[in-house]
């Protein structure tokens, strides 16, 4: 078993290609032992946003704090705040966006353990 807490976890800046003001911190991963999935957390500063991506499996999101979008490849931006859970399917291109001015959005990502 492991239990952590987010205050104590190192946060890394992503520096992927399309990232803007964006933090990543691992609570659970396969580093962990875990047989499916990774835990990641992201932090969204104001105005900042993840790159544009797909990938070959569903992501499960669910927003801690804050508010933001969940924007497709078309730019359609779907409103997500502080409570809600996303789905984001396999191969689906999107990029999460922090709409506030003020404070930081903070979001979980589960996803299979060999994406972290």
């Amino acid at each position: 078993m492991k239990i952590t807490s987010l205050d104590k976890l190192e946060k890394t800046k992503m520096t992927m290609e399309g990232a803007k003001d964006t933090w990543k911190q691992v609570p659970i991963s396969k580093a962990d032992g875990s047989p499916v999935f990774s835990f990641r957390v992201f932090t969204i500063m104001p105005g900042g946003h993840t790159p544009y991506h797909t990938h070959a499996s569903e992501h499960l999101n669910y927003i801690i704090e804050g508010e933001g979008a969940l924007v497709d490849e078309k730019g359609n931006e779907r409103p997500v705040k502080r409570g809600d859970f996303a789905l984001v399917l396999p191969n689906e291109k999107h990029r999460y966006r922090n709409t506030s001015s003020q404070r930081p959005m903070v979001m979980i990502c589960a996803v299979p353990k060999e994406y972290e």
